[in-house]
């Protein structure tokens, strides 16, 4: 695998934790979101302010692996990276790293379909998102 290309910085906050201190298991999804939307705002396919209906994907399925707890205030990044680009979906790929040892605390993947909200529809992925993320990441559009 190729190395990210793309990082995130993310605040843990006191609300992200569970009763034991620790990272919730459902804010690892909701931070692999934020850095994704970020990644997708990097590369100019999606602008703060825009409607997600115009977005045109939709989370298809998600994994985490969790490797180490997370506590609050640690000072933490995401990796993103695209690893597949289908006709009409993209496999997107995450790692969660402690920002000075870059020590992983959790891994992940999530699989998103290309879709129009109004018509209720997969749709083949745009043109446009094929090559730009194609070329960031080197699959030449693949």
């Amino acid at each position: 695998m190729s190395a990210f290309r793309f990082h995130h910085p993310i605040e843990v906050r006191y609300g992200d934790l569970d009763p034991q201190g620790h990272l919730n298991n459902a804010n690892f999804l909701t931070y692999f979101e934020q850095a994704r939307i970020q990644y997708l705002i990097n590369l100019g396919l999606f602008e703060k302010g825009q409607s997600f209906m115009e977005v045109g994907i939709i989370l298809a399925e998600a994994k985490v692996t969790f490797l180490a707890p997370v506590h609050f205030g640690a000072d933490v990044k995401v990796g993103v990276r695209v690893s597949h680009l289908g006709g009409k979906s993209i496999t997107t790929e995450y790692t969660l790293l402690d920002s000075a040892s870059d020590r992983e605390l959790a891994t992940g993947s999530a699989a998103l379909v290309a879709y129009d909200y109004r018509s209720r529809q997969t749709i083949p992925l745009p043109a446009e998102w094929r090559e730009r993320i194609g070329e960031f990441e080197g699959h030449g559009g693949q």
